[in-house]
């Protein structure tokens, strides 16, 4: 693994040559106002580069050395389908949960083998499948690149200047990045425009999966327990990193704990949470709460009901939609959560009295740009329902469409000069894009049909049966039989079933440029050309409004960093991050709920809940049911357990690591109470959820019998 030597730095204090003199003046300006509440003991989600050293040092004694947050960063380990892992073993072996690597999982399965349902274990390691397009990332190094960044734009610019000058800069950081390293390279925008980083990974396509259990007993108890304690669920799941096609050898992996965790005891988390909104305006909380949310809602709730009707069509139907369905109520009750915390009176009375606060006593540049935030969510808001449809593609929900429109712009993009292109046609992420546009990842038709048909019918909703583009989409057909037209007229995408030996003409199209995407007669392409002349100017007005948003956010980064100093974590990001907490119990109802679970419990719950299909036991775990209920070591191994740190989604399958960076734990959840933490961390409830480390270990023991998998886990091989 190629290492980089970079210099460690904390985020500067007001002053710094980073920051424009602007933005510094109405910090200092602000050095004199009311204080917001102090952080909680264990809030915020660190970046590395900047980790919480004193804090830790004063709430819980401990120091953490240079050496020992490299280790665990470079341990650390990013699906870029969504989720984090670690490294387990020298030889590149990654744990994470089941609902992480779900999607993989699905993609390899087919009408005779329903990995996803049954579970899989490879028995050599020629044996190990390899995933269709799965990614994974490394956090080498952080480098600030705010200065840079910063300086592309000035105060004479439009916003749509703006927009490309900031986009030209960083496409050249990162295109300069990734030609001397060979790592991928990103710029990551922090605290909504007051910093920028550049992130450099080491990527591994060729991921092969090692062992899943069975679905049944990863998300025990289904949708009724999700987002629940106790819970009893061995959500994880193994892959390994091959390069070369070898397996990875790693330098950094984590040691398996020697004993369980134990109540009271200080965890570390380290992974990639998605999204935050906790430095958001109350403008842009109240856009979210009566705007998006809402509308992101019945989309959720109508999407989840078409899910579950084509599941209960038969077991191949159920096969093909169950990830999807899985992934769908997952969102749906998380954003119901988030809704519930944006409606706390509680909560958002704080949050506006906070802003309300500094805004009496702002300067006149920071009050100015709370006004600008305000305006230009009012213009997001104004385009928000056709950008959804359109740029958003909710009205084209089929992954032949996404492959369609990614043809369609990536030779479009081609043409431009690297810093003038969309974000994701970049040259510093062709590779990724490419292993995503090129997926051996089986479609089926009817599953296609009935997703396109759902959507379009949407958009007839949305904007009414005679709204010109409307009708020229649905080209005089009902939706349901526009929709098989499309999907049945496409050859964009590798065919499962009774279609795999259908053409796929995604390569000669990609290759062939401008020219051969011109000259398609592919349905699917016809309708991403459609709409593309309106949906890039959706998107162009979007990233206008965004950047008015960015710098504004800029000065008000500044304020906070003059209050609060170093305790001015930044929002999630879907970045390297670092969480800390307890393991604690915690009051709902009246009664105490205990920190930690076992297999005694899962046996119990199993027990009580007869009858029901979420709490049914697999085949393996109730045919060994009568050997695992008489070892009474078995029965009292943790199993699943709670801890007040700060995580949100994404950080499912982060380690879970004691202080000597021995993994206790894997992440797959929060409570309902933690789901509010998209907007406010709160640890009187709001607990993260994980694997036991030492219920993972019987299981694979006494359940799954992979000696081989648990000798190398356990460093003997």
């Amino acid at each position: 693994m190629t290492h980089l030597r970079t210099r460690r730095r904390r985020t500067p204090s007001v002053g710094s040559a980073r920051w424009p003199a602007a933005a510094v003046l109405a910090g200092a300006c602000l050095l004199a106002m009311p204080t917001p509440p102090a952080l909680h003991a264990d809030e915020g989600m660190w970046t590395f580069n900047t980790p919480p050293l004193a804090r830790l040092r004063q709430t819980h004694g401990i120091e953490l050395s240079p050496a020992w947050l490299l280790h665990l960063q470079q341990a650390s380990v990013r699906f870029n389908s969504g989720g984090s892992g670690a490294f387990v073993s020298a030889d590149g072996l990654v744990l994470t949960n089941h609902h992480v690597g779900a999607s993989s999982i699905q993609k390899l399965g087919d009408a005779s083998h329903d990995y996803y349902r049954d579970g899989f274990a490879a028995t050599t390691r020629e044996n190990e499948l390899r995933c269709h397009d799965l990614e994974l990332n490394v956090l080498i190094s952080i480098e600030d690149v705010t200065q840079r960044v910063t300086k592309a734009v000035t105060a004479d610019m439009s916003a749509d200047a703006a927009v490309a000058a900031r986009r030209t800069v960083m496409a050249a950081i990162e295109q300069e990045s990734l030609q001397a390293t060979g790592l991928r390279s990103d710029v990551i925008t922090l605290y909504q425009g007051g910093a920028y980083h550049l992130y450099r990974f080491k990527k591994y396509t060729d991921v092969r999966l090692v062992f899943a259990p069975e679905q049944q007993i990863a998300f025990f108890g289904g949708d009724a327990d999700n987002f629940e304690f106790p819970r009893f669920d061995l959500d994880i799941c193994f892959f390994r990193a091959y390069e070369d096609g070898r397996p990875a050898r790693v330098p950094h992996h984590l040691a398996w704990a020697r004993t369980p965790v134990k109540t009271d005891e200080l965890v570390f988390v380290s992974g990639h949470p998605g999204h935050t909104d906790r430095g958001n305006t109350v403008a842009e909380l109240v856009a979210l709460r009566d705007r998006r949310i809402p509308v992101e809602l019945r989309s959720l709730q109508r999407l989840e009901s078409l899910l579950a009707a084509y599941s209960g069509e038969g077991p191949e139907e159920r096969r093909q939609a169950m990830h999807e369905l899985f992934a769908v109520q997952n969102a749906r009750k998380n954003r119901q959560g988030v809704l519930a915390g944006l409606l706390d009176p509680r909560i958002f009375a704080g949050r506006r009295h906070t802003e309300e606060t500094i805004r009496a006593t702002a300067t006149p540049q920071v009050a100015a740009a709370y006004r600008r935030i305000e305006q230009a969510q009012q213009d997001l808001d104004r385009i928000a329902p056709r950008y959804r449809l359109l740029e958003g593609a909710a009205a084209f929900n089929s992954h032949f469409f996404t492959t369609a429109r990614t043809i369609l712009r990536a030779v479009a993009e081609r043409g431009k000069p690297n810093g003038e292109r969309l974000r994701e046609y970049r040259d510093s992420n062709r590779e990724s894009l490419e292993l995503q546009l090129f997926s051996e990842r089986p479609l089926y038709d009817e599953f296609e049909v009935v997703k396109l048909a759902d959507s379009l019918t949407l958009l007839a909703m949305e904007l009414g049966g005679d709204d010109e583009l409307v009708q020229k989409i649905l080209a005089g057909l009902p939706p349901r039989d526009r929709a098989a037209q499309l999907v049945r007229g496409t050859r964009l995408g590798r065919r499962g079933g009774a279609d795999a030996q259908l053409p796929d003409d995604r390569r000669p199209l990609y290759d062939g440029g401008a020219a051969a995407v011109a000259a398609s007669q592919d349905p699917m392409l016809a309708i991403a050309r459609l709409v593309d002349a309106e949906s890039r100017s959706l998107r162009t007005q979007a990233e206008a409004a965004a950047e008015i948003k960015q710098q504004a956010h800029a000065e008000l980064a500044q304020a906070r960093f003059a209050r609060e100093g170093d305790a001015a974590y930044p929002d999630a990001t879907f970045t390297l991050r670092l969480s800390f907490g307890t393991v604690r119990g915690y009051e709902e109802e009246g009664r105490q709920v205990a920190p930690i679970t076992d297999y005694a419990g899962l046996f119990a719950r199993a027990a009580a809940k007869a009858g029901s299909p979420a709490f049914e036991l697999p085949p393996r775990w109730t045919r060994l049911r009568p050997t695992l209920t008489g070892d009474k070591a078995f029965l009292a191994t943790p199993l699943n357990f709670v801890s007040t740190a700060d995580i949100i989604g994404g950080n499912s399958g982060s380690p879970v690591v004691n202080r000597e960076a021995e993994l206790v734990g894997v992440i797959f959840d929060g409570n309902i109470q933690s789901l509010s933490r998209g907007i406010v961390y709160d640890d009187a409830q709001g607990r993260a959820v994980s694997v036991d480390a030492a219920g993972v270990m019987a299981a694979l023991e006494k359940v799954y019998e992979t000696h081989d998998l648990v000798a190398e886990i356990r460093g003997q091989q």
